[in-house]
């Protein structure tokens, strides 16, 4: 059971690298600032993500946190091949947003069902955590792609209501 944890856990810790990378990557190809800056927060909430899942792990194999974050994106990630293929096909603000909506909410999912999988509390308080927080990137995306899309805005919603 430890060792299938602890295995869950390094395959954690990646897929959030993963996610902070595709991240980064998004963001270098954005020309509006305001998605920009959401990829780029995003970004850094995945590195802390990453960091939840690193203070659990018991393996020795990632020897330095910052290292492992800062080494290069691993190109056979499917966060990766995504974006890149996006970069390279036909890259928009608009596409970026909808494939980062439907990853963090593919990621969600994983993360609630191995959250139920797993026995320690603690560590399974690491996964329901992050399963929300994930839940709350998916949020962020959604307005951003409302706002950049012209959509009316969650903040405006009573507004057009009452109207």
């Amino acid at each position: 059971m430890d060792i299938n944890v602890q295995e869950a856990i390094k395959r954690s810790i990646q897929t959030e690298k993963n996610a902070m990378n595709f991240y980064q990557l998004g963001a270098q190809q954005m020309k509006n600032s305001d998605a920009r800056r959401t990829f780029e927060l995003l970004a850094k909430e995945e590195r802390e993500h990453a960091a939840q899942f690193y203070k659990i792990y018991t393996g020795t194999d990632i020897p330095s946190f910052d290292d492992f974050m800062n080494a290069l994106a691993d190109n056979e990630s499917s966060w990766i091949i995504t974006i890149t293929r996006t970069i390279a096909e036909d890259f928009t603000e608009k596409k970026a947003l909808e494939l980062a909506m439907e990853k963090e909410k593919n990621l969600e999912e994983a993360l609630r069902t191995t959250a139920s999988k797993i026995a320690d509390p603690a560590i399974r308080a690491v996964y329901e955590t992050n399963a929300t927080e994930t839940h709350h990137h998916y949020e962020m995306i959604e307005s951003e792609y409302a706002r950049l899309m012209g959509m009316v805005h969650e903040s405006d919603m009573d507004t057009f209501v009452r109207e």
